[in-house]
């Protein structure tokens, strides 16, 4: 993958902020194969939004606190939390758990999309009001049905940074869904399934770009929980891949 650092590093950065740690994210792509073609959910971010305004991206954000907190079925495997852990200080079982579960609850922010199951009963308890709405439609969430795509970390002295967790997962694995304002008074204007080919002609982020590279080549693979995972990070001021 060499040819995605080579665009990651061509990329023009404004680097007169102050250096900030970055804060933990995730982002969740959901993949529909029931077509001939897989098609993915993108979502189109208002023009008025300071953080990549008019683009298109996956559901995804930082993790809340309730994300610790919501009951969930199902959990990420061994070698899943031991790839999550790598490369990071003081990360546990917990702050895996959490980042997966942050993946699912910004999807339903964002989409009305919930992945979750409705095998186990109502949820009789839930943190905060988004995880309520979540447990209203009798779903439990299902973090087992997320596989570790890729991480990414923003560079240095950029207005924000974040340490994100790219997951996958089967539309499928969608259990529900609740309607949400999509529009021009919304963070997302537009949403979209997109295949492959229709996403790279989209007004992107290179980040967007590079881990759509990955996502296709894992899916030649078999897009198996317990291959190897890419990091993109910078090192001297230049995008290295690492694997995981």
């Amino acid at each position: 993958m060499q040819k995605a650092t080579e665009a990651l590093n061509a990329e023009i950065r404004d680097r007169s902020n102050p250096n900030l740690r970055p804060v933990d994210a995730a982002t969740l792509i959901l993949v529909d194969t029931s077509q001939k073609e897989p098609r993915l959910l993108m979502g189109k971010r208002n023009a008025k939004l300071k953080f990549m305004p008019g683009k298109f991206v996956f559901p995804g954000g930082r993790v809340d606190v309730g994300d610790r907190k919501m009951l969930a079925a199902g959990a990420l495997s061994p070698r899943t939390e031991q790839k999550l852990t790598v490369f990071t200080s003081r990360m546990t079982p917990q702050r895996c758990r959490a980042l997966a579960m942050a993946a699912i609850r910004e999807t339903f922010e964002e989409t009305g999309l919930m992945v979750g199951s409705a095998e186990y009963g109502q949820p009789d308890h839930a943190p905060d009001s988004v995880w309520q709405e979540f447990a209203d439609q009798g779903l439990f969430p299902t973090p087992d049905a997320l596989i570790f795509l890729a991480r990414a970390i923003t560079p240095p002295r950029r207005p924000r940074r974040f340490d994100t967790r790219f997951f996958v997962a089967p539309r499928s694995a969608v259990g529900g869904q609740v309607v949400r304002n999509i529009g021009p008074e919304a963070e997302l204007t537009e949403l979209v399934w997109v295949t492959f080919s229709e996403a790279q002609k989209l007004d992107l982020p290179v980040i967007t770009q590079v881990i759509i590279a990955e996502l296709v080549e894992r899916m030649k693979a078999g897009l198996h929980k317990e291959a190897p995972v890419p990091l993109y990070y910078e090192r001297r001021r230049q995008f290295v891949r690492e694997v995981l």
